[in-house]
């Protein structure tokens, strides 16, 4: 993989070019490199404030990365009337560039350092929405245990999985920690990451999906009744009829 030597060398090359670019007239980085929090593995955020179309300027750094950094791969990340370019350099060097009208070149978030330009005053980021999570959970609760009944094993451990990372940003945004890709998960307190546990797959045979939903089931059920009790009163019987519904559908067939 690449090294920490190599990683500054292209932050420095990034900032030549942006400081040489007529139609940038801002950079900054975010993410652990803002904050002095980055280790040996970070990769590099840095935003770039565009003056005009964002397409010329998307272009013609796509085509420098490739040409000069030897780019391997990109694809682009929406986010408004931001472009996020993630590309892909040698040695796993992963480097996301975000493309800015200069209008909305400032920091939404306490990660972020500006090396040169005007920022301007912005709405932080929103945390993800509670009711939302909570919605995904039965869905994919529902969704699993269908799955189960038509012997689909790879789309329910699918179903099963996704319930798992729902419950924990869930658990991060009680406990105030980064909620996005996990990134408090290793935060949070062994009582509430050890029955997590219970939650993974260890083999794709009905019994032993059975068994890791109505773990995911156990689990959501305690996060619903920590984050919103109101909510919960609501939903959690209803999870409990898919838990006993999914107990009863492994007894029948083990009598079978």
């Amino acid at each position: 993989m690449f090294s920490a030597e190599e990683r500054s060398r292209v932050r420095d090359q990034l900032l030549a070019r942006a400081e040489a670019d007529d139609a940038i007239v801002g950079a900054a980085f975010t993410g652990s490199y803002a904050t002095g929090a980055e280790d040996r593995w970070s990769d590099t955020d840095l935003v770039l404030a565009v003056r005009g179309e964002l397409a010329a300027t998307l272009d013609r750094w796509t085509r420098w990365l490739y040409d000069e950094l030897g780019a391997r791969h990109h694809w682009d990340l929406p986010a408004g009337s931001r472009v996020i370019r993630v590309f892909l350099l040698p040695d796993w060097l992963e480097l996301d560039l975000t493309f800015a009208p200069e209008a909305e070149f400032g920091p939404r978030g306490p990660q972020w350092q500006t090396v040169f330009g005007r920022t301007q005053s912005l709405e932080p980021f929103q945390d993800p929405d509670r009711n939302t999570l909570a919605g995904l959970v039965w869905h994919h609760a529902l969704h699993a245990r269908v799955c189960l009944r038509r012997r689909h094993w790879w789309q329910a451990e699918y179903w099963i999985s996704a319930i798992r990372d729902h419950v924990i940003t869930l658990a991060c945004l009680r406990l105030g920690h980064p909620a996005a890709h996990a990134k408090g998960a290793h935060l949070l307190p062994e009582g509430v990451t050890a029955p997590l546990e219970t939650t993974l797959v260890r083999s794709l045979t009905e019994p032993e999906l059975g068994r890791a939903l109505t773990a995911a089931l156990t689990v959501a059920t305690e996060e619903l009744e920590r984050s919103d009790p109101a909510l919960a009163t609501r939903l959690c019987p209803m999870l409990a009829e898919l838990w006993g519904s999914t107990s009863a559908a492994q007894g029948g067939r083990g009598k079978g």
